[in-house]
Order: structure tokens, then sequence, then C-alpha cells
């Protein structure tokens, strides 16, 4: 597995062989080993370039957290206070990572320097064990409960508009109201149940909250979304908040990970951070 690995992150025999300090001969024999042992091909061989096949790509990714897990545990058998290390995979909402979370990164890796992070950012709700995925940040209004979650804060949602197309459309009052207005729509709208009884519609839909922020700034229409979304547009008067005598609920932000992986000491490293550095803070509210 080791030398599979290498292999495919150096992009040839060669290279990983020096890094192994094998023989370019004797790397080939251990993935050809390796195939045979699992019956599957996972490597696609030309005299240009290596590819993983589809096999290969899931087992790579399953085989680069094991390795991680091998040697954190290794570590800490080792050494008693031994320091977090190995490869911690981060899963972190678009909007809300960027604007809050990916400043603390670089003091994070500065306190765990053995640690090794990949960080992608989606609004999606991952699946942790299929996208190899080791803790996430999430904001939701109820959470699988299969996830070991801690609660990092509550966010209101907010309805809001420019000016200038509430000027030309009127306020809208109640939520009833939002059927004759151009409502701007998010593909991840799960927090907007509570709509489910007030048909609204729109001409224009997307998968980013910011990009709903950008329409709500041009005057497309109506926004519904997380306050840290649109805070400093609401202070400045970009956009003006409509519906505010009526109580939405708010969002939960937690930081989850698998039960089965609770111990990891990765993983314990991640959450007590966050939760330590949001603890009692509203960071929308900072400005």
């Amino acid at each position: 597995m080791q030398a599979f690995v290498a292999v495919v992150e150096a992009g040839s025999f060669a290279r990983a062989a020096e890094q192994l300090r094998i023989s370019t001969t004797s790397a080939s024999r251990l993935i050809s080993e390796l195939e045979s042992h699992l019956g599957a091909r996972l490597l696609q061989r030309t005299t240009r370039r290596l590819a993983l096949t589809e096999t290969g790509a899931a087992y790579f990714e399953r085989c680069r957290q094991i390795l991680s897990d091998v040697e954190e545990a290794e570590s800490l058998a080792a050494e008693a206070d031994a320091q977090p290390k190995g490869l911690l995979r981060i899963s972190l909402p678009q909007s809300f990572g960027l604007r809050y979370i990916a400043p603390m990164i670089p003091d994070f890796c500065a306190r765990h320097p053995a640690l090794q992070l990949d960080i992608s950012f989606s609004d999606r709700v991952i699946e942790f064990v299929e996208e190899g995925v080791d803790v996430a940040v999430r904001i939701a209004l109820e959470l699988k409960e299969s996830l070991v979650a801690r609660r990092l804060m509550t966010v209101p949602i907010v309805a809001c508009a420019a000016g200038s197309y509430l000027d030309r459309f009127g306020i809208p009052k109640i939520p009833a109201d939002l059927r004759s207005h151009n409502f701007l729509q998010y593909s991840y709208a799960s927090h907007l149940k509570f709509l489910e009884n007030t048909p609204v519609s729109g001409n224009f839909r997307t998968n980013s909250g910011d990009m709903i922020r950008l329409a709500a700034l041009a005057g497309q229409g109506v926004a519904m979304l997380p306050l840290f979304v649109v805070a400093d547009d609401l202070r400045s008067g970009k956009l003006r908040r409509v519906l505010e005598d009526h109580a939405f609920p708010g969002l939960g932000i937690y930081v989850v990970y698998l039960e089965s992986v609770r111990r990891s000491a990765r993983i314990k490293a991640f959450v007590d951070y966050i939760s330590e550095r949001f603890s009692g803070k509203v960071p929308w509210d900072q400005a």
C-alpha cells in the first residue's frame, strides 16, 4: 500500500522507488503483487504516463487514510503526548468556510505542524466514508443521527433585498407575499422547509450563497440567507431586511465526524481548535 500511494503521488515508478529507497523493479513488482492480491487493475500503464483506474482511484483514497491512521497509531503508542500527525481531510461550507474558518487554518497548521491538510469547500451534504472525509463543518436545521456533532453557534436566517428592487416591486409584509416576488433560489435550501406552504418562484437559481447575495445586491429579487452572508451589506444599507416581524428558525453550525473515529487525535485537534476559536463569539458581529 505504501508503494502504491508513493507511485500515484510521484507519478512514476522511478521517482517513487527513489523516495522509498528501493529499486524501480521492486516498486513495479510490489504494485503487481498488490493487483494480483486484490484481483483488480489499479493502474493503467503506458510509455508516457500512469493513470489510476476507477477501482485504483477509490483504493488510493482509502490507502492514504489507512496509512495516516497507522502512522498516527504508531506515534501515539511511542509517545503519550505525541502531536497529531498524518492526513486530515476537512469539508467546509463554501461561504462560511471561506469567510470565517479559512483565516484560522494557518494558525491551526502552526500549532500542529505534523498534520497534512486536505480541505474541500462545498455546500452539499458530503458522505464521509464514500468521499474519504474525516471531519466537516455543517450548517443545517438538523443532522444525521450517525454523526457525532459539536454545536459551534446558531445563525439567524434573514430575508432581504436591495432598495432598488423594493422600490420597484414593493416590500413583502408576510411570507405569503413572497409569491408575487422574484425569489432568488438556493439549490441546497433545506433550511427553507418552513416555506413549503408558501410556494415561491423566481428566474434565478444557484448552489452558491455568495452568488445569491450578488444577485440580491444587483436588485434581481428577494434573498433568504444565513445572516453571516449578508451581515455587512445590511449594516451598510446595500441590502434591506424584510419580513423582520416574522420569526424564522435559526440554523445550527456544527463540527461533525463519524462515531467510529471519535478517538482520532487528528480529528480531536481540529474539533477542539474550532470550538475554542468560536467559543462565545459571533464572527459576523465583529465588524
